[in-house]
């Protein structure tokens, strides 16, 4: 058997912090791994406090695979969250963390994989799905791909300005956003019936969001004929 040696812990400085949404923060992280990272793809973080107690979360890659030696992470913060606390209320440029990846090896979609390319994210669900369509702009913008985004508001919407102007300037590139308060509906077989009819038959289908959306995603998707195969999940929560 052969015995795969763990990813190690590197040091990562932040080198940027921007507003994402009221709740959500864009970090750039300057680091080295060794392997590039791909579309889908998270990083654990582990913070260390003086007296030594460690606490660990994992966060979705936002960027597209790069080799400026950046990635971005949103985060959102968390009023009793023991990481995203920190990068909402303590993080600075300058900061050094640790941080470990990048990790993840069925839940990513190269630009050889090619598509009709579905992704659907409920709330920030949708972070590995946008470092997918930033990929796909940059490698592959033939692909045709439909984004099914479901939030609560607009004003929830992470990257909502950069979806709906990619949406409207890249060609092949569809944008379906359903604000469930603002006269949307949950996540049910007419909207999942509506993406489909959008953009064809998918040949690679990815949902990431709580648990609850990507299992109801995950049942309507193969009821409207969807091959199981084609259907990739990334979900949080319990």
């Amino acid at each position: 058997m052969i015995e795969i040696a763990p990813l190690p812990w590197l040091s990562a400085t932040i080198v940027g912090i921007t507003p994402v949404t009221s709740r959500v923060k864009s970090f750039r992280l300057a680091v080295v791994f060794d392997r590039p990272a791909l579309a889908g793809q998270h990083v654990d973080v582990r913070l260390t406090a003086p007296d030594g107690y460690q606490a660990q979360r994992s966060y979705s890659i936002a960027s597209a695979p790069s080799t400026d030696g950046t990635i971005e992470l949103m985060v959102e913060g968390l009023a009793q969250g023991e990481v995203s606390g920190f990068f909402d209320g303590v993080a600075e440029v300058g900061d050094t963390i640790e941080v470990r990846g990048p990790i993840g090896g069925a839940f990513v979609w190269r630009a050889e994989d090619g598509g009709p390319l579905l992704l659907v994210g409920g709330g920030s669900g949708v972070v590995p799905l946008l470092a997918m369509l930033r990929h796909r702009a940059e490698a592959a913008p033939m692909v045709p791909a439909l984004l099914l985004y479901s939030v609560r508001d607009g004003t929830e919407a992470i990257a909502r300005d950069e979806l709906i102007r990619r949406a409207r300037d890249e060609p092949g590139f569809d944008l379906m956003l359903n604000l469930t308060r603002e006269g949307g509906r949950r996540i049910d077989a007419t909207l999942t019936d509506e993406a489909l009819a959008r953009l064809g038959r998918p040949r690679h289908a990815y949902l990431c969001g709580a648990n609850p959306f990507v299992s109801t995603a995950s049942e309507l998707l193969v009821e409207a004929g969807l091959s199981p195969g084609t259907i990739r999940t990334e979900r949080f929560g319990g």
